[in-house]
């Protein structure tokens, strides 16, 4: 049996029965309702094994799955030799029989039960997987959309332990203790606003993961990718995440898909706009997260009317807001007055960002603390807060061949405005 319990004894008994059948044609009738009990209990056990080879037990099947084996091998073990006894006596002793037969009956019937509660669970398991692509099919509906990947895809380029000044900024503390707040975090390309971002997303998720009521969205500004973010686009994938992070999907959402399912229509932009307003509600909070705002695409006033969204589900329902962006005046311009702080690379991060690709490096600056010291040294004091230039100074050095040809590459490494474009140069020479 493929569940692993005792119930060898009972195929046993089973063999053991028909090779009694067949050398006594003439067996009284006591025997043949054994035989006819035995072989209902195999096709039972059968039953069972056939439906556990499909699924994993939980803990509670399990336990009632024991207490059957128990009941089966308190008597399975002794089986052959008491229907042995029982042919030898049966003409003499009746209640035998009866007892015997009684006892395989009850573990039919256990068996039974349980088989019946292993289908029930099936039965429920298909109607929920029919259910979860039902759902799956309408938050698709909605938008295809994923930033799932683009997390996963900035978590695999995270250092470890980086990020943590933001974090007890007090900024960044009064921004996620405040209800309707904004955080604004402007800096320079290659400053790391993403993995600061993702850090915030991490942070929060951390946070409130116990809490449901709270709701955590996220959306990543992409300018080769602005066929796919139109404002449309934008509000249909908060909406989606929203929408995700309930159990069941609102009657909004369900009566909108309906209503388009026919038409094979897509959602308008006041659809969207109303929905959002709808499925907020049902949070008490929520944290909208916004990263490179300044690759949102300007045309048809898109990034205009995607920030005056935001702002209204601030001003109406209390969501909390956290923006990345370039310095680009008609987006500072749009966050005065709120919570801002700059992003750029601390000492601390390039540091730690340079000891994650040490590895990378040559052998006699892998073998040598002292050497990876310099190394970071003369790379933190070139950067300037921008953690692109410290992959692309670190790039530089991987092909050296000794330690005075990385120390002349460490005297020379650019800064400053062009810093980024040398550095480029260098890296792919």
């Amino acid at each position: 049996m493929s569940f692993g319990f005792s119930v060898g004894d009972f195929f046993a008994a089973i063999e053991l029965a028909n090779k009694i059948r067949r050398e006594f044609i003439d067996a009284p009738s006591q025997f043949k309702a054994i035989s006819d009990d035995v072989r209902s209990l195999s096709i039972v056990l059968q039953d069972a094994d056939i439906a556990l080879s499909k699924r994993e037990l939980n803990n509670d099947q399990k336990r009632d799955l024991e207490d059957i084996d128990k009941e089966l091998s308190s008597e399975s073990g002794s089986v052959g030799k008491r229907i042995k006894r029982v042919w030898k006596r049966f003409k003499w002793e009746p209640g035998k029989i009866d007892q015997l037969r009684s006892c395989i009956n009850t573990n039919i019937g256990l068996l039974n039960a349980f088989n019946g509660l292993l289908t029930r669970y099936n039965v429920v398991k298909l109607v929920q997987h029919q259910e979860d692509q039902g759902r799956q099919t309408i938050l698709d509906w909605i938008t295809p959309i994923d930033y799932a990947h683009q997390l996963n895809d900035f978590i695999a380029r995270r250092q470890a332990g980086t990020g943590q000044w933001l974090l007890d900024s007090i900024e960044y503390q009064t921004w996620v203790e405040t209800n309707k707040q904004t955080l604004f975090c402007p800096g320079i390309p290659g400053a790391g606003k993403t993995i600061l971002t993702l850090i915030v997303v991490e942070d929060l998720t951390t946070r409130f993961q116990h809490n449901k009521h709270i709701g955590i969205v996220y959306l990543y500004c992409n300018f080769r990718r602005q066929h796919e973010q139109k404002v449309e686009d934008l509000l249909a994938s908060l909406l989606k995440q929203l929408t995700q992070g309930q159990s069941s999907l609102p009657d909004t959402i369900r009566s909108l898909y309906n209503s388009h399912q026919d038409k094979r229509t897509r959602l308008s932009f006041d659809e969207i706009s109303r929905a959002l307003q709808s499925v907020i509600t049902i949070y008490s909070r929520v944290f909208i997260v916004i990263d490179t705002l300044d690759e949102c695409q300007v045309s048809y006033n898109c990034r205009e009317r995607f920030l005056s969204e935001l702002f209204s589900l601030q001003t109406k329902y209390g969501a909390t807001l956290f923006a990345t962006s370039r310095f680009i005046p008609e987006i500072t311009e749009k966050f005065r007055g709120s919570i801002s702080l700059e992003i750029q690379a601390s000492e601390h991060d390039v540091r730690r960002y340079i000891d994650g690709y040490i590895s990378n490096l040559p052998s006699f600056i892998r073998r040598s603390p002292e050497f990876q010291e310099e190394v970071k040294t003369e790379i933190v004091k070139a950067v300037d807060g921008m953690f692109l230039l410290a992959q692309l100074h670190l790039d530089s050095l991987v092909g050296k061949r000794s330690p005075k040809a990385v120390r002349a590459a460490l005297n020379k490494l650019p800064s400053g405005s062009n810093a980024y474009d040398h550095a480029y140069k260098d890296a792919m020479i």
